[in-house]
């Protein structure tokens, strides 16, 4: 086996803490421990001794967890190192060399170049900016065939943003279960809805759901690298033998800190903190790009800390992100690293003095494209 490079998460890990303005970020400005805790759970934390512990996570946490997803008990839940391991115990339990995976598009790109990896035909349906970045579904609905074994979303999605409505979530289902195919459903962003209520899980939908969640994104807490998955009880007890092969059990403290966190009363305390940011930034970033239109269109994301407008420029997108990072110190995601040359992913779930003078630093750029001050 021969894995591809993960170009997007390889430049992210080069540049991100070399460059003065990281707008790469894909969460929300983290939290300190300080922040969230009380004096009494610091104490608690520091008397914790730093022993393995339940290596398919600690049973207060996947009982933390099960409580989001009606129908669970913890049996249904394995607590994984961030969803990146979630994400590869899924594609290794699930896809075999020859199987077709159907891959929404736009999307966090590890799925993609991993399955194809493992030697899976990786075959893309798309996200349509004109549909607002809903999804395309006659184009799922020509390519899902017998051969199907898995369909994968991310919802709400990364990098636009999107959130599938109720009707396309069921036409997802009712295509999946016509291939019997598996649905997996990514949805670490669900909690950072800018308004409304929180994204529904694909979970209980259909008796061959996995739906994946983590700490990273919604909660601001990437940090403590917990992630999980949510399935049937005998294949998430299988799932659990391929976590004995990886990482085998995730930290002792992080399991502890994130059954805090998932308490009802704390998780909405974290979530309305997270939402407040998001949404003082979301007005920055959208009158910075009606102050630069037509160079810029932005469809608004509806949850998430990321933002994929398109541009009206003659310069490729990674030509672009390497003139910022170079020339300004600001590095961006360009569109290329999800194979759509002319959009630029934008963290904006950091600090708001932070990202203002991030933007301003492109503005400068800005000026030689346009012919004219843009401030």
């Amino acid at each position: 086996m021969k894995i591809e490079l993960f170009e997007m998460e390889r430049a992210q890990s080069l540049w991100e803490n070399r460059v003065k303005y990281n707008l790469t970020e894909s969460g929300i400005h983290p939290y300190t421990l300080e922040e969230f805790l009380e004096s009494d759970e610091i104490e608690k934390l520091l008397s914790i001794r730093l022993g393995y512990g339940q290596t398919n996570g600690s049973e207060e946490l996947r009982e933390a967890i099960s409580r989001l997803y009606p129908g669970t008990n913890l049996d249904n839940v394995l607590v994984t190192n961030g969803t990146a391991e979630a994400n590869f115990i899924t594609i290794w339990q699930y896809l075999n060399p020859g199987d077709e995976l159907i891959l929404m598009l736009p999307n966090f790109m590890q799925i993609y170049g991993l399955a194809r990896s493992f030697g899976v035909k990786v075959i893309p349906f798309h996200l349509r900016e004109e549909l607002k970045w809903g999804p395309d579904l006659d184009e799922l609905k020509s390519l899902v065939s017998p051969r199907t074994k898995m369909i994968a979303v991310c919802n709400p999605n990364n990098p636009t943003g999107a959130v599938l409505s109720e009707s396309d979530m069921k036409e997802v289902i009712r295509l999946a279960q016509e291939a019997d195919a598996w649905l997996y459903s990514d949805e670490v962003y669900q909690g950072a809805e800018l308004v409304g209520e929180e994204t529904p899980s694909f979970w209980g939908l259909y008796d061959k759901v996995i739906a994946c969640c983590g700490l990273s994104k919604a909660y601001a807490l990437p940090g403590l690298r917990m992630g999980w998955l949510v399935g049937p009880k005998d294949k998430i007890e299988e799932a659990w033998s391929y976590h004995d092969y990886t990482s085998i059990s995730s930290g002792i403290l992080s399991n502890w800190l994130a059954s805090l966190v998932l308490q009802p009363e704390r998780r909405k305390k974290v979530l309305d903190r997270n939402r407040k940011i998001l949404k003082e930034n979301l007005i920055v970033l959208e009158e910075w790009v009606q102050k630069h239109k037509p160079l810029f269109e932005l469809i608004p994301p509806r949850a998430g800390g990321i933002a994929f407008p398109r541009y009206n420029m003659k310069i490729n997108s990674t030509e672009l992100a390497d003139k910022l990072m170079k020339e300004k110190s600001v590095f961006i995601i360009a569109g290329d690293f999800f194979g759509m040359d002319g959009y630029i992913r934008i963290g904006y779930g950091t600090e708001k003095d932070y990202f203002k003078a991030g933007l301003a630093l492109i503005d400068e750029t800005l000026e030689e494209f346009s012919g004219k001050s843009s401030v």
